[in-house]
């Protein structure tokens, strides 16, 4: 898998791919999160290639307190190649470049397999609670 930023011909693609992962969710219109994240920038906004297309996706914010990582998505097909993990290191180093000591996330908290993913590289459960307020409904 070859990593490069996020391209706008990449659209529809990765909202197959995201869609495909199940990341897609009603409250969440997966457009407008890419139009989001582009206002911010694409630098960390990563795209893994294969011969075979588009197959991973992460999508890292840095706020100068916290790093996060969203859409984290490997193809059901190329899950457990070790393509998730890459993803995660590379979206870690740019995010260590930028001076983030410390990277936040979210999983659903019926979804057990990707959690034992995020352990198995490291994450903890920070033991406390998310809390969000919609300040823009996309549906």
């Amino acid at each position: 898998m070859k990593l490069r930023p996020y391209l706008d011909s990449d659209h529809d693609d990765i909202i197959a791919l995201w869609t495909d992962c199940g990341l897609v969710v009603p409250q969440n219109n997966p457009s407008k999160d890419i139009t989001r994240k582009l206002k911010t920038g694409r630098d960390l906004f990563l795209v893994g290639e294969s011969e075979v297309g588009i197959v991973g996706s992460v999508m890292g914010g840095y706020d100068g307190h916290r790093g996060w990582i969203n859409y984290l998505a490997v193809s059901p097909s190329a899950q457990g190649l070790g393509y998730g993990r890459v993803l995660m290191e590379s979206i870690e180093a740019l995010l260590r470049e930028k001076g983030c000591p410390k990277i936040n996330l979210q999983v659903r908290n019926t979804n057990t397999k990707v959690i034992e993913f995020y352990k198995a590289i490291g994450f903890l459960d920070d033991n406390v609670v998310s809390l969000g307020k919609r300040l823009e409904f996309d549906n």
